[in-house]
């Protein structure tokens, strides 16, 4: 079975399923993430992160701007 990209709202402690689907893309890293092991976003900026590495890599990216 293909699986397929699914559309979020990231919400401040959950998230919504905006269009139906399997997995996310890491906004830093790429990777997939399943929507069952989704654990790291930034409401703010609307993104997910694999792990808390790719979430305090992209915060400190964006402290140095």
């Amino acid at each position: 079975m293909k699986k397929k990209l699914a559309k979020i709202k990231y919400l401040p402690n959950n998230f919504q399923i905006i269009e139906q689907g399997d997995y996310v893309e890491c906004a830093v890293s790429g990777k997939r993430i399943d929507l069952e092991n989704l654990t790291y976003w930034n409401v703010e900026l609307q993104e997910p992160y694999f792990s808390y590495m790719e979430a305090d890599k992209k915060r400190s990216d964006t402290n140095k701007k």
